[in-house]
């Protein structure tokens, strides 16, 4: 079954493309024609490629991976982080810091440096600080927060990236492809799809459109967790029903032993009657 249909994404205005002379040659693909001088995504494709994204997707949840999401522009910043915040993913919605693939760890020096912050206002040393350290700490916090705290629990590389505009998002992209790491992308029609391991010719413009395609990725993620929870549980019942069929079968050894001891009293015995 499609993750989506072709009405759905009409309605989002997925189908909107760039002007033609803002063109990439290389999606000409993923185009269906030219109206008024805008070109106009096949929409046909666009599900296909939503349908393969989300299943690769899928299964890097349910493998319990993660998936960074980066989406640094006005109109994605806040769809990306509500929907992506609800399957607790990574995200990036403020501005990539550079090196944040290629130099993650000093990215996650300043992620600890923000929860040694935490710590620190916990503790009774905090009390002694003057008002001047307290104010110039929670900036410091507060800085870190805004670029890193939607990557706190990240502590090691994403197994993929999801993109919304690989054009304003190209230091990301370059650092992904550097460390081979997969790149899922919303591709629009100015946009270069080469590189990009998951292509999603779309409109990465319109909210609404950035809305639809990423929540299908996050509804493809919930399904991937749901699934690895229900494996885990099915082992965890496998291995207390081997531990308990292991118990029973020491438990029945047990007493054939008793039973066998007893058959060999019982021998004795009646070796002792014939000596009578």
């Amino acid at each position: 079954m499609p993750r989506t249909n072709f009405q759905d994404l009409l309605d989002a205005g997925v189908h909107f493309g760039h002007l033609k002379r803002k063109w990439n040659p290389n999606m000409a693909p993923y185009i269906f024609m030219e109206k008024n001088g805008i070109h106009i995504i096949d929409l046909q494709k666009t599900i296909v490629k939503v349908d393969e994204a989300a299943l690769a997707i899928k299964q890097i949840a349910k493998s319990g991976r993660k998936i960074l999401f980066v989406a640094t522009k006005k109109q994605a910043k806040d769809i990306v982080a509500d929907l992506v915040g609800g399957v607790n993913m990574p995200y990036v919605t403020e501005r990539w810091p550079g090196g944040m693939l290629t130099n993650f760890p000093t990215i996650r020096k300043a992620v600890k440096k923000m929860i040694s912050i935490d710590k620190m206002t916990k503790d009774s040393a905090w009390d002694v600080l003057s008002k001047r350290e307290k104010l110039q700490i929670s900036r410091q916090r507060a800085k870190l927060e805004k670029m890193l705290g939607s990557i706190a629990d990240l502590t090691r590389l994403p197994a993929a990236l999801f993109i919304v505009d690989v054009l304003k998002e190209k230091i990301a992209v370059r650092e992904a492809q550097r460390l081979g790491i997969p790149v899922f992308a919303m591709v629009d029609t100015n946009s270069q799809p080469e590189g990009i391991d998951f292509v999603i010719p779309a409109n990465d413009d319109a909210s609404q459109s950035i809305s639809l395609i990423v929540q299908v990725m996050t509804d493809a993620i919930r399904e991937g967790l749901s699934e690895r929870k229900v494996e885990r549980e099915k082992e965890g019942d496998d291995k207390e029903t081997k531990v308990k069929a292991k118990k029973a079968k020491v438990a029945d050894d047990d007493l054939s032993a008793v039973d066998d001891d007893e058959d060999l009293d019982d021998d004795e015995d009646l070796d002792d009657e014939i000596d009578e």
